[in-house]
């Protein structure tokens, strides 16, 4: 794991899945982050968020643009691992009890149906609507209850950021067991009822925020507003702090 941009990440996918892996095999619960340019801007805005999304066992890459600005500014090259990515590779991994938090029933119900054909233990696990409320009204002794009878070992939500990093942040002490990640769009992607990801050319030539603004404008617009004002300190930022040892950084 290593700091980019003020967020600890972990690119290496072999390394998220054997994290997740040990964590599972200890008492304790953690979460992951699935860090994109939203959450890369926000958190470099608001120090409480940062907090919250470096408070977990690590962030993944969902930014084809971050490999890019580390190329160039640290020479390394890195690979974006990208939050439908890491659904589907654990869905279709068939290792673990999971359950499904959020977004609306239509959704999850469209989710259960597809993913039933990437592992037909699908069938089996809770897809459960949270209700619509502020981060700080859930009932979050509630929740921890029905994963702990579930006996989930992974826990996935999709609220929106930054309102799910905070939602994890604040469920984590409740549980006793499990990996909670929280992945946004996938559920949408999944579902078939709503937003569909990018066509792969598109990934391919980092223009998968073009296809987003295009679905989503109103939603979409003001957070490729904020992401272009502020990315310009960002960079100076972090080419400042390149030179700057490791164990400084992992303090800030």
């Amino acid at each position: 794991m290593e700091y980019y941009f003020n967020i600890r990440y972990e690119f290496m996918r072999q390394r998220v899945h054997k994290a997740i892996e040990e964590r599972l095999s200890a008492p304790g619960s953690d979460y992951i982050c699935v860090a994109d340019g939203v959450i890369m801007n926000t958190a470099n805005r608001q120090k409480h968020y940062l907090d919250v999304v470096n408070g977990g066992m690590f962030s993944i890459c969902d930014s084809s643009y971050v490999p890019l600005y580390i190329r160039l500014i640290h020479g390394k090259k890195l690979e974006q691992y990208c939050g439908s990515e890491i659904f589907s590779d654990i869905i279709a991994s068939r290792k673990y009890r999971m359950i499904f938090l959020g977004t609306q029933q239509n959704i999850l119900n469209g989710l259960r149906q597809n993913l039933m054909k990437l592992n037909p233990h699908i069938c089996d696990m809770k897809f459960i609507e949270l209700p619509f409320c502020k981060v700080d009204d859930f009932d979050y002794p509630s929740i921890a209850r029905l994963i702990e009878e579930d006996r989930a070992d992974i826990i996935w939500i999709a609220l929106g950021a930054p309102k799910q990093e905070y939602f994890m942040s604040k469920l984590k002490p409740h549980l006793n067991h499990g990996v909670m990640i929280a992945v946004g769009a996938a559920f949408k992607f999944f579902s078939g009822v709503d937003t569909n990801r990018a066509p792969q050319w598109m990934v391919r030539h980092h223009m998968e925020f073009v296809y987003r603004l295009a679905q989503e404008p109103s939603k979409q617009f003001g957070r490729c507003f904020n992401i272009v004002r502020t990315l310009p300190s960002l960079l100076v930022s972090e080419w400042r702090r390149k030179s700057t040892p490791a164990d400084t950084l992992s303090a800030t």
